[in-house]
């Protein structure tokens, strides 16, 4: 009943949904609150964002536009509404098991098919640039003064490498989640499903591959394996690629966290979980195994 109390005015705004017959919460939501939602003709999933997503680099409108062309390519949920300015979108509801690490590590393979399919979809209405990313949540952090991991600056030079190196080689840009944890994997049986647009963007292959991995914090030898199954071939380079955007990831994602500390309302302990992404961010920056992976691009 709260549910429905709190929610219903925005349902009532969606044709398909006025004659719901059940609603529950799902479990996961980091930015939004997500709702199952059962009426007569089927079952959807409502995403009801807060109005401060843009401080975290989110774009609703583009959400919506890119979870259509992932739908096309039929590897995103289908999109049935839309509120522009209401922070509500709707989407089928894909019955399945939603992964963890384990289950990441033990389907390296389809998940690298199902990127490959997502990476096929005609082009985003935006791109997505982690570089670029970082930057403006560094900016956000500082203006507003909120709260920073010790020394989070002193590392800021090693990302001037990455980019100088990164420019050295030929980049594609494909469409990409671009924030593939292991629960926005949905193991349907006959494929595994992407879901989540949040953050999507055109973007370069190996952010996908290097986030996938480290978003399941998954052995090295994981990554090499994702990235021979998405290329069909081994690619010391591209596992290079994919290694640096892990890194740069995690550095980056690290202010995400410090944002959402500062202003999220949602029941989570952002801080500890940016200071993992901070710490395995100070491990890897710098270190020999860093030096290797730059040399080989």
């Amino acid at each position: 009943m709260e549910l429905n109390q709190s929610f219903g005015e925005l349902m009532d705004r969606v044709e398909i949904l006025r004659g719901r017959t059940d609603i529950s919460e799902l479990s996961g939501g980091l930015t939004n609150r997500n709702l199952k939602v059962s009426t007569p003709e089927g079952t959807y999933v409502v995403r009801i964002s807060s109005n401060q997503s843009s401080l975290l680099s989110i774009d609703r409108d583009s959400e919506y536009e890119n979870s259509k062309l992932a739908a096309e390519v039929g590897i995103g949920a289908q999109v049935f509404d839309y509120l522009p300015g209401g922070g509500v979108l709707v989407i089928g509801f894909l019955p399945g098991t939603p992964l963890d690490s384990s289950g990441v590590a033990n389907n390296l393979q389809r998940i690298a098919e199902s990127c490959r399919i997502l990476h096929s979809a005609k082009p985003f209405v935006r791109d997505f640039n982690m570089f670029q990313v970082q930057a403006n949540y560094l900016k956000i952090v500082n203006e507003k003064k909120f709260r920073k991991p010790d020394g989070y600056d002193d590392y800021l030079h090693y990302l001037d490498v990455i980019a100088k190196a990164f420019a050295q080689t030929e980049q594609t840009l494909v469409p990409c989640n671009n924030d593939l944890l292991p629960a926005n994997f949905i193991d349907a049986g006959e494929k595994i499903w992407l879901i989540d647009y949040e953050y999507s963007g055109n973007n370069d292959p190996c952010f996908e591959l290097g986030n996938i991995w480290s978003e399941a914090h998954l052995e090295i030898d994981a990554l090499h394996e994702l990235v021979t199954a998405y290329y069909g071939e081994a690619r010391p380079d591209k596992f290079a690629r994919a290694w640096l955007y892990s890194v740069l990831a995690n550095y980056g994602w690290t202010l995400w966290g410090a944002i959402q500390s500062s202003i999220s309302q949602i029941d989570f302990d952002f801080w500890s979980w940016a200071m993992i992404k901070y710490e395995t961010a100070q491990r890897e920056l710098g270190s020999e195994f860093f030096k290797e992976q730059i040399s080989k691009l």
